[in-house]
């Protein structure tokens, strides 16, 4: 990697780190930067599934007051995420280059479409929640959190969502609540995911590093800018872009 890919590279992390921090779905930015600077589809998404941890520690503590008293939640589902991140990061491995090269256009889709339906499952389970369905499946989270999981660890955009969802199934409590649960879950996901890529030999790690600060940077600017930027209207900014980039990845084939 030359220092203008390193640039690029630490780029695209600022301006995913933002994103995360207001709307989501940094990661259909530096993926596809990553590949198009060169480096291999499989190596580019561990790469980085690893640079990006820090930013969901970030976003961790950030909630930190709300996960207080869900301490028997966590028990349950942090155990089932890492699980899950890492069974998904051995699909990973185990999918191969040129399988999971054809499978990115379709995976970054499906990361589009989740980000678009953020509103609608937050809609839905603002209503769930205020309309006071009791629920017993409390006990059985670790199912569906372990599936949204798996994905999280083979690929990982779109993975706030599909937790969100998987959450509010089984749970019921407040919006803010299950935002913090959300937090830890992506990032157990994440480091559980990384942890057991550090033995794949496929981590460029200059790279990983740059990309690391540049997030971390990225989501404090992005938390100053909270309220600044309207969220939806960059939430379907990165949509429209997710599209446009499966559309070349299709065409480039």
């Amino acid at each position: 990697m030359t220092p203008l890919n390193l640039f690029l590279a630490a780029l695209a992390a600022l301006l995913a780190g933002g994103i995360n921090a207001l709307a989501g779905g940094g990661t259909l930015i530096t993926f596809p930067v990553l590949t198009f600077l060169g480096v291999p589809a499989v190596a580019a998404n561990i790469t980085n599934t690893v640079a990006l941890c820090p930013g969901y520690f970030g976003g961790t503590i950030a909630q930190w007051k709300d996960l207080q008293g869900q301490k028997s939640r966590l028990w349950l589902i942090v155990p089932a995420s890492i699980v899950g991140g890492v069974l998904g990061g051995f699909l990973l491995l185990q999918t191969g280059e040129k399988l999971f090269k054809d499978l990115v256009p379709y995976l970054i889709l499906l990361a589009s479409g989740l980000l678009a339906i953020q509103d609608p499952v937050r809609a839905w389970l603002t209503k769930r929640m205020g309309a006071g369905h009791g629920s017993r499946l409390e006990k059985i989270t670790w199912l569906p959190v372990t599936l949204a999981s798996v994905y999280g660890g083979y690929f990982g955009a779109g993975l706030s969502v599909i937790v969100l969802s998987a959450l509010g199934l089984t749970l019921e409590d407040t919006l803010t609540r299950l935002n913090a649960l959300k937090q830890a879950v992506a990032f157990s996901v994440n480091v559980a995911a990384a942890v057991f890529f550090l033995f794949s030999g496929q981590v460029l790690w200059s790279v990983a590093a740059v990309m690391a600060v540049g997030a971390l940077v990225g989501g404090v600017l992005g938390g100053k800018l909270a309220g600044k930027i309207k969220p939806s209207t960059l939430r379907w900014t990165v949509v429209t872009i997710g599209v446009i980039v499966a559309i070349i990845y299709f065409v480039r084939g």
